[in-house]
């Protein structure tokens, strides 16, 4: 049976893909840098390949007998050379399918960095003789998971994303997709756009939040300038953060309102909306006083 090598297995899609994949009964290979966490997070008995994308002998011994590929990697500076130098160790290799996660606005000299380097290793894997499949999914629901320390202490949600409708996803859906992709030989050359069931505002995320944690929820439309600010703050790179931004103006002009059933096509299942990834994560959202209280009823 064909093995499957998921990289990227402790982020937001590649932690969900290898279930997705072991449910389905097919042999899955971790790659991650601390083996560690990734036990803690996948399981003990998922195999695990320990390397990082800057070392192309660990890239090579983690491909060693796979049959497929789930490429994704965090966006950085480094991501177009280390997402090339797996797809050209896949192809020496001779893996048969290599499925890629890209992003919705993927082009060329786009505005926003991350999605001109998905354009430049989108082009670099057609180039290559490694038969594929580029999911590009729109803004992540788990991307709203970055204002939950805001949303406990303040009960604001500060964003400036006006009054943007975003057909946002769930990442159980782009792992569930990426799971298919993978398997089935039907998917070969295509290139998938990935979106939740309807868009939303970020009014309603905060609605939605406020459902799940029950007090109430604000959300906060800010300027650029002051999202920007407030980000570099907390510590992000002022260009991440700056780019972060970049999105956000696609966004507001409605780059990512439309909906496809691509997910339905494919998995045979709705993709899940706001309000389960709200309960899902309440926790992560409520006051720390309801969290210490948790814990301690945990113990």
């Amino acid at each position: 049976m064909q093995k499957i090598l998921v990289t990227g297995a402790t982020g937001n899609v590649g932690s969900r893909v290898v279930p997705e994949l072991r449910g389905r009964g097919v042999p899955v290979r971790a790659f991650v840098r601390d083996a560690d966490k990734a036990a803690a997070m996948l399981g003990d008995d998922v195999e695990l390949a320990v390397g990082d994308f800057g070392d192309p002998g660990s890239i090579q011994a983690a491909l060693y007998g796979v049959d497929g590929v789930f490429l994704a990697c965090s966006n950085q500076p480094q991501q177009v050379e280390y997402e090339t130098r797996v797809i050209d160790a896949a192809e020496e290799a001779g893996v048969r399918r290599l499925v890629k996660l890209s992003a919705l606005g993927t082009e060329f000299r786009s505005p926003v960095a991350f999605w001109d380097w998905h354009a430049r290793i989108e082009n670099h894997l057609r180039a290559s003789d490694v038969p594929f499949v580029i999911l590009r999914p729109t803004f992540s629901m788990a991307n709203v998971l970055a204002s939950a320390e805001a949303v406990q202490y303040t009960s604001k949600l500060f964003v400036p994303a006006g009054d943007a409708g975003i057909a946002m996803i769930h990442p159980q859906d782009v792992a569930a997709v990426a799971s298919v992709a993978l398997v089935e030989e039907r998917h070969e050359g295509k290139t998938y756009t990935l979106t939740g069931p309807d868009a939303i505002t970020f009014g309603q995320v905060a609605g939605y939040l406020w459902g799940a944690l029950g007090h109430e929820i604000e959300y906060l439309n800010v300027p650029d300038e002051v999202a920007l600010h407030s980000m570099v703050e907390q510590g992000l790179p002022e260009f991440v953060a700056g780019q972060i931004v970049t999105v956000f103006g696609f966004l507001r002009g409605g780059a990512q309102e439309q909906t496809t059933d691509t997910v339905r096509t494919l998995t045979g299942r709705d993709p899940g909306g706001f309000a389960e990834f709200a309960s899902q994560h309440a926790r992560l959202f409520a006051p720390p006083t309801i969290q210490q209280e948790e814990s301690e009823k945990a113990s």
